[in-house]
């Protein structure tokens, strides 16, 4: 079994969708399972009427309903297809309207039926040209989650809930057309696990139904040495490991989404990221070890807009506990710190949440002087030989010293593949350029 994901712009619409059907069916033999996103921009526009139905515009959903009309009757659809999530989509934006209220439920619910809409297109499709096809809700086939609305998880055992129902529901040489994102709770209340979350559920499946390959398909030619965006030189990465793999989504990379790896790490399932447009290329693919490679660089990742708190106080010295005050109060607070620096008588968190990392300086200016410092980046450098080449961290650093850009914090532990610095947001495009031409030519 392989279970195969499209994005939002490899189901953009009829052209891209007829693609679609030619990589699936060539891959038949291999019975695939397709996890499928909205079509592109549909989500945003939702998650726009949402809002503006908050704001008490009327018909927020027209523009979103005559933009998804448009790709069924692209692709041959009946009108009465999608008939009922419109009239449902309708409803719900006219109680949002009147309560002027957008909970996170609400907005989970709205957000959800660019998957629920997209699939039903994309089976209809694939069966008016031969290709045997049916849409199933993922909850339908056992993905039951938590109440976090907006970062859902698939509830403890759902993986025996998925194999069961995946076993009665699809039949023989059926290929089943699956919501990627969105997800139900054992009360009926729809959930997503997070934007961009297509992925994650694709990397879930695969694990709950014990696929030999979960393959992720977009519009670049798998992982990238950098942000082809920035860098038009850019270059495929063939290969590369889990942990390489997950620094990078982590740090930024637009690739992947920052979990997908997790469940396919623990079943060990490799995961190949794909061009829809250029099939025929052999994109990257991910595994526990990655092939042999000289390089000592795997890819540069950049996450902007990052927040610095910075804390500095006397009492550190030769004190213990100051950190653990620090990091109590932003457990209590539930904010995610993405890097730290420290010295005697300073530490410096950095953090996307600037609200969150701002609560958390009023909770412990006792403890000495707080400084928040906005609009930064965490440049980040991967590579799964860092550790064993001597010199690997100086010569990062020199690269960037040369693109001019100031490097305010730097974090690179003992062993670590991922040499990580905080820049500001305006040197990004200097620095990762530079940074890639000094480390994998121009």
């Amino acid at each position: 079994m392989l279970v195969m994901k499209f994005g939002g712009s490899s189901v953009a619409d009829r052209t891209q969708i007829e693609k679609v059907q030619e990589i699936v069916r060539g891959r038949l033999p291999r019975a695939p399972v397709v996890v499928c996103s909205a079509h592109k921009g549909i989500t945003n526009m939702l998650i726009a009427a949402g809002k503006a139905a908050a704001a008490g515009q009327q018909d927020a959903e027209r523009e979103v309903i005559e933009r998804q009309q448009a790709i069924a009757r692209g692709c041959g659809c009946p009108d009465g297809l999608l008939a009922p999530f419109f009239q449902e989509l309708t409803d719900l934006l006219r109680g949002v309207r009147l309560v002027r209220e957008l909970s996170p439920r609400s907005l989970d619910y709205i957000s959800s039926f660019g998957e629920r809409m997209s699939v039903r297109v994309i089976a209809h499709f694939f069966e008016q040209n031969g290709l045997a096809a049916r849409p199933f809700d993922v909850w339908d086939l056992g993905f039951i989650t938590d109440n976090r609305f907006g970062a859902a998880r698939p509830l403890p055992g759902y993986e025996g809930r998925m194999a069961e129902a995946f076993a009665r529901l699809v039949p023989p040489g059926v290929t089943p057309i699956v919501t990627g994102f969105v997800g139900k709770t054992e009360a009926g209340e729809v959930t997503t696990v997070g934007r961009n979350g297509s992925d994650l559920t694709a990397t879930l499946v695969a694990a709950a139904l014990g696929a030999q390959e979960a393959e992720i398909w977009s519009d670049t030619d798998g992982v990238m040495s950098a942000d082809p965006h920035l860098v038009p030189g850019a270059r495929n990465i063939p290969s590369m490991s889990f942990d390489e793999a997950a620094e990078l989504a982590y740090f930024g990379s637009r690739v992947l989404h920052p979990e997908t790896l997790i469940p396919a790490m623990r079943k060990d399932i490799p995961v190949r990221v794909l061009n829809t447009n250029r099939p025929e290329h052999p994109g990257t693919v991910i595994t526990r070890e990655p092939g042999r490679r000289e390089r000592t660089v795997t890819s540069i990742a950049y996450k902007e807009s990052q927040s610095i708190l910075t804390v500095r106080s006397e009492h550190m010295f030769a004190h213990s506990g100051f950190l653990a005050r620090l990091f109590e109060a932003t457990t209590r607070r539930g904010l995610v710190v993405d890097m730290v620096t420290t010295s005697e008588v300073s530490v410096s968190i950095s953090a996307s949440d600037t609200d969150l990392l701002r609560a958390v300086a009023s909770d412990i200016e006792h403890l000495g002087s707080c400084r928040i410092d906005t609009r930064k980046t965490i440049l980040a450098v991967v590579g799964h030989h860092l550790p064993t080449q001597a010199g690997a961290a100086a010569h990062i650093t020199s690269a960037v010293a040369d693109a001019g850009v100031n490097i305010e914090m730097l974090s690179y532990s003992s062993g670590s593949i991922n040499v990580s610095m905080v820049i500001d947001d305006r040197d990004v495009d200097i620095a990762v350029r530079t940074l890639h031409t000094k480390l994998f030519g121009s």
